[in-house]
């Protein structure tokens, strides 16, 4: 038997990473509200370490920045009036790179993120942040009916365990490769952070 092959080598895409000069970064709810409580994820700290890394490296390059940040209801999950809901010190947003915050999944869904990324004359998106199965999913498979080439630093993204439906659990790894394995197929290029430079 082969080895199988995604729909993406199948047609010949191109899978290698885009330069960061050529990109724009899209952090995606590195928010407090995953290292603690209810949401906290396992992968969470060595995510944000890569993901921090990606940053540095991204504003080094002159790459165009966006962070999303989910907004949720005062007092509850990401209150972003809260510590919960704020984005993580280690990649506190500069002054001159866009906050935008959304209220679902994906970050194009009732927000000005499309307009951003189309005035930047960028087609290519790196994807880093939470959860790899729920937010990061759902907007690299809504960028590509907008036309757009996604690439996601898989290392710095992390999820968590989740119910089976049959009294048992998945672990966040498992789902966490399985997202990506969805998303490789079709939607994105996937590789480890410190290949994007």
């Amino acid at each position: 038997m082969t080895a199988p092959k995604t729909l993406l080598e199948l047609s010949g895409a191109d899978l290698n990473p885009p330069k960061l000069s050529d990109s724009c970064l899209v952090l995606i709810d590195i928010q407090n509200e995953y290292r603690a409580g209810p949401l906290a994820l396992p992968d969470a700290e060595p995510a944000i370490a890569v993901a921090a890394k990606l940053l540095a490296r991204a504003r080094q390059s002159g790459a165009t920045i966006f962070h999303i940040a989910h907004k949720g209801r005062a007092g509850s999950l990401f209150d972003r009036e809260a510590e919960r809901g704020a984005i993580v010190e280690s990649l506190k947003p500069l002054t001159n790179e866009a906050v935008i915050e959304k209220g679902l999944p994906n970050a194009f869904a009732g927000t000005d993120l499309q307009a951003r990324l189309a005035a930047t004359g960028r087609t290519n998106i790196v994807l880093a942040g939470f959860m790899t199965h729920m937010c990061v999913s759902s907007t690299a498979r809504a960028a590509l009916d907008l036309g757009l080439r996604i690439t996601i630093a898989a290392d710095a993204c992390a999820t968590r365990d989740l119910p089976d439906g049959r009294g048992g659990a998945l672990s966040a790894r498992t789902i966490h490769e399985v997202a990506l394995a969805e998303l490789s197929d079709r939607f994105a290029i996937i590789t480890p952070g410190e290949a994007l430079t």
